[in-house]
């Protein structure tokens, strides 16, 4: 990685792990993308902070190393976008598109999101300890989310494959013109979408959702106590090679 100014970003020896530090009110957010944009296997700058925010937009994208990330403050738009493979945490709350289009890794969100948490996310699995706003995990084609608190309406839209997991309520919507993709509520409906309704919770589900909740760091829930929905199939062709998706 190309030398930075240490005046503007500085590393400490923690535990024998290089630690970037990046405060965004002195080093331009191009800084920080750039600079994690380059690192390479093998780095051993494997973790990061950045410090002050402010709501800036775009921060940590694209990243394609096992590197961690604390943010500590809140983002705007599309943070940890692309993400593949780091572990991203914001130590607040998120704007639109957080994890959008996210292949693995993980990313945290401490507090809500905006709009779209998730969308398009192919893998990995995105956290959100606080609400998410409308059209969480749309179109989602193998990502995993759970969130903590509640979601917005039209939440799961098209949403293709993978997992979206409500501790709270789901608004209006829910899963409209849904494909593969698996949803589990703890709370109410406001209402279900075209073609999503609401499925056997089987062995095997309670199984994989108790794991899924571990994974997320959820403690005091039990797998038993949420609603699966998934799709109808009665809006697309159904291939039977994806049936163990039912």
């Amino acid at each position: 990685m190309p030398a930075i100014n240490v005046s503007k970003a500085t590393r400490e020896q923690d535990h024998e792990q290089s630690r970037a530090v990046f405060d965004l009110a002195e080093v331009p957010l191009r800084e920080l993308n750039q600079a994690l944009h380059n690192l390479t296997p093998g780095s051993n700058e494997t973790a990061w902070e950045v410090l002050n925010p402010k709501g800036s937009h775009s921060v940590a994208v694209g990243v394609d190393q096992p590197i961690t990330i604390d943010v500590r403050g809140s983002v705007g738009y599309y943070c940890g976008g692309m993400n593949d493979g780091s572990a991203i945490t914001v130590h607040g709350s998120a704007g639109p598109g957080v994890g959008e289009n996210m292949m693995s890794g993980s990313i945290t969100v401490k507090g809500d999101a905006s709009q779209y948490a998730g969308a398009t996310g192919r893998g990995g699995l995105l956290v959100i300890e606080g609400n998410a706003s409308s059209r969480c995990g749309i179109s989602m084609k193998g990502i995993d989310i759970v969130v903590h608190g509640n979601i917005g309406h039209m939440s799961a839209f098209m949403a293709q494959s993978g997992n979206l997991v409500v501790l709270g309520d789901a608004g209006d919507a829910l899963g409209d013109s849904i494909y593969e993709a698996r949803l589990f509520v703890r709370g109410k409906v406001e209402s279900l979408g075209a073609d999503c309704i609401a499925k056997e919770m089987r062995p095997e589900h309670l199984e994989f959702l108790q794991g899924l909740l571990d994974r997320a760091g959820v403690t005091g829930v039990k797998a038993a106590e949420f609603t699966r929905y998934g799709s109808a199939r009665t809006l697309y062709n159904f291939n039977i090679d994806n049936a163990d998706a039912y």
